[in-house]
């Protein structure tokens, strides 16, 4: 098995000791006829053909069966039996049609990866059916550090730039798209944060250039104020020029197939390593200045 008895035993000991409802609004029968024949698993009663019958007699007729029966049922074998089926019971709890509230899915899916990270597997958004998310299993590849970011955001106690990097994490993969418009937002809000804590408010509704121009200069991080006595001040203006270009291309890069515009019908969509490099250059650009502003700030 890839996903260990260990971390199975993690998950459904959540579950268990939060009384969730592991079938949602479906009833069970329902639930679990999505994964298993449920007419040709056999029964455990003498008096029965099949785990249908079971399932109709202890759960509806007499329910003399444990809400969470279906963990500890060897024939469902959740605990040692194919991850297949493992993962696909974990998708089938945050089904739309089985949890239809977004706060309940996000919920459980940050539990369910939070165990699932340490056997090197995720669940993801697939598809989406009526805009509600469906999910699938996959090994965790390579991603973007958002590590510093994210402690940005804890240092700013901001709920709307934890937001906005949940949704670049969790959109690279699913919608290039919106991962790049993201990316854009979050130095828009990184620089209007940092130049309203120095007492330079923004007003109106400026670019992004002009916000992060704004920024480099009020962080004395603009070329010009490179000492001309400082070693490699060449190399420091070239580096300092470039980081305002950052946020341009970015503006630039969203305008062209990132959220927030209308496309010509036959535009063609980003792959994940363009909004992987667009995540990246944003959160080192929104890092960058942030910790300047920290160290700097009168």
């Amino acid at each position: 098995m890839k996903i260990s008895e260990v971390t199975r035993l993690d998950i459904i000991d959540f579950l268990r000791s939060k009384k969730i409802n592991w079938h949602g609004r479906s009833n069970e029968i329902g639930f679990l006829s999505r994964i298993f024949d449920l007419n040709k698993m056999p029964s455990t009663d003498r008096r029965f053909d099949t785990a249908e019958e079971d399932i109709v007699t202890h759960r509806i007729s007499f329910d003399d069966w444990d809400d969470d029966w279906v963990f500890s049922d060897d024939r469902f074998n959740l605990l040692r039996g194919p991850d297949e089926i493992f993962m696909r019971f974990l998708c089938e709890m945050l089904h739309p049609s089985v949890r239809p509230k977004p706060l309940e899915v996000n919920s459980l899916l940050k539990i369910f990866n939070k165990h699932l990270v340490a056997d090197g597997w995720e669940l993801y958004a697939k598809h989406h059916i009526s805009r509600r998310r469906v999910f699938n299993a996959r090994p965790i590849t390579a991603k973007v550090n958002l590590k510093a970011a994210r402690n940005v955001a804890v240092v700013l106690d901001s709920d709307y730039m934890h937001h906005q990097i949940n949704r670049m994490e969790s959109s690279i993969e699913t919608d290039p798209d919106l991962a790049i418009g993201t990316a854009k937002e979050l130095i828009e809000t990184v620089c209007k944060t940092i130049l309203a804590e120095r007492g330079k408010p923004i007003t109106g509704s400026p670019d992004i250039p002009t916000l992060t121009k704004a920024t480099l200069k009020e962080l004395d991080l603009v070329p010009e104020g490179v000492a001309e006595r400082a070693k490699g001040r060449e190399v420091l203006k070239r580096v300092l020029s470039n980081l305002a270009t950052i946020g341009q291309g970015l503006a630039e890069l969203r305008g062209l197939y990132g959220t927030g515009h209308g496309k010509d019908g036959k535009t063609q969509v980003m792959q994940p390593r363009h909004a992987k490099f667009a995540v990246g250059a944003a959160t080192a650009l929104a890092t960058f200045l942030f910790e300047t502003h920290k160290e700097t700030k009168p």
